[in-house]
């Protein structure tokens, strides 16, 4: 029985196979660290870095590539953001759909005087930017937001938040964990002030490798959560001010920057355009397959606008994680069940503690294995 991955959400397969043959390469052919020698290989991930810095750029709409701050991943973006802008006494608003990535930060800074409050979002886990405004306090210094739920699929209307920062004069980051190579992002547009996201979800690189696009204004005044050695203004024991190297310490995921990049390359020549419409394809195939399944209740908006690809189920009459089990070991379909590290989200959409299991097609899914998870949902709901 050939597996059916459908756990593209937590982290996309198969990668474009340029993906693996550029970090093999690095692996094999270049091994040289950047900003640590002028030699011709230590050059070659040099470049290699700065067109991972520029194709970035251009797929979210952001005119810097110094302002383009390579990370461990999106968690670690998220963090550099909520630990090096707050401090106590400061105000944080936050969507009701929030990941843990940024609620555990969170609480963390809130047991060290920050605070924050939840803007309330709808049963599909969408909210209404309307209800920003009351809750702006004096001492609102950030809105972080999840653009597209992990658990939910629901998409935010980021440019009407950002509209809203602008007039406020409040900094916006936004949590593209789920919208980065599958949605149309503008960083500049939608007024951001800071970007994170993944390589190992939509942008189909590996893992340990992300990037948060940060505006120059709020990266003047954004502490570095990590200092250390950068390979530049060795002279000095002080952390180097310029872009990206303040943000940018220790020796750099060489073999990730390189699979990133050609994932990337991969991803301008296929267009987000051609992505996106095949995901809904593919996400509307399955919603209108279970629409009239008994037995199961989705989590998440019924039609396809403003969504992303990540459909969550909750079987009524069995165990989701006993689902799950059956959902592999009978029909060999892999998907995500539990609380997905979100129960703030799943309390928004009434699925908590049994939290659901979560479908989320990619690039590589097959209409024919829609179909088949289809069946499946239907033959374990009538159980």
């Amino acid at each position: 029985m050939r597996p059916i991955y459908l756990d593209n959400a937590a982290t996309s397969f198969p990668k474009p196979p340029a993906v693996a043959q550029a970090a093999a390469r690095y692996l094999t052919e270049v091994g040289a660290s950047i900003n640590r020698g002028v030699y011709a290989s230590a050059q070659d991930a040099g470049m290699t870095t700065l067109l991972l810095r520029e194709g970035l750029c251009r797929l979210f709409r952001h005119n810097d590539p110094t302002h383009c701050v390579l990370t461990a991943g999106n968690t670690m973006g998220l963090n550099m953001v909520l630990r090096g802008w707050l401090k106590p006494g400061d105000h944080c608003l936050v969507s009701a759909m929030e990941h843990n990535a940024v609620m555990r930060p969170l609480q963390d800074l809130a047991a060290q005087g920050v605070s924050f409050d939840r803007i309330p979002c709808d049963s599909a886990g969408r909210l209404d930017p309307a209800d920003i405004p009351p809750l702006i306090r004096p001492n609102t210094r950030l809105l972080v937001m999840a653009h597209g739920s992990n658990v939910s699929g629901a998409v935010q209307d980021a440019a009407a938040v950002g509209r809203i920062c602008r007039e406020r004069g409040i900094p916006f980051a936004l949590d593209a964990a789920q919208t980065a190579g599958h949605w149309d992002l503008d960083f500049t547009g939608w007024g951001l002030s800071a970007l994170s996201v993944p390589g190992h979800k939509g942008l189909m690189g590996p893992s340990g490798i992300g990037a948060l696009l940060l505006d120059p204004a709020f990266a003047r005044e954004l502490t570095p959560i990590v200092t250390g050695g950068t390979g530049s203004a060795s002279d000095s024991e002080i952390q180097p001010a310029y872009m990206p190297d303040r943000f940018e310490s220790g020796t750099p995921n060489l073999p990730g920057i390189y699979g990133l990049q050609a994932a990337v390359d991969f991803i301008l020549d296929t267009g987000v355009e051609v992505l996106h419409r095949r995901e809904m394809e593919l996400t509307g195939q399955f919603l209108e397959g279970i629409r009239d399944v008994p037995g199961i209740r989705l989590a998440g908006p019924r039609e396809l606008e403003n969504r992303a690809g990540v459909i969550s189920v909750d079987f009524l009459a069995a165990d989701n994680a006993e689902a799950a089990f059956r959902l592999e070991q009978a029909y060999g379909i892999l998907t995500r069940c539990g609380l997905h590290c979100a129960p703030s989200a799943h309390k928004t959409l009434g699925t908590f503690p049994q939290g659901t299991v979560r479908f989320s097609p990619g690039w590589f899914t097959t209409p024919e294995e829609i179909r088949a998870a289809v069946d499946a949902v239907r033959e374990i709901a009538q159980e």
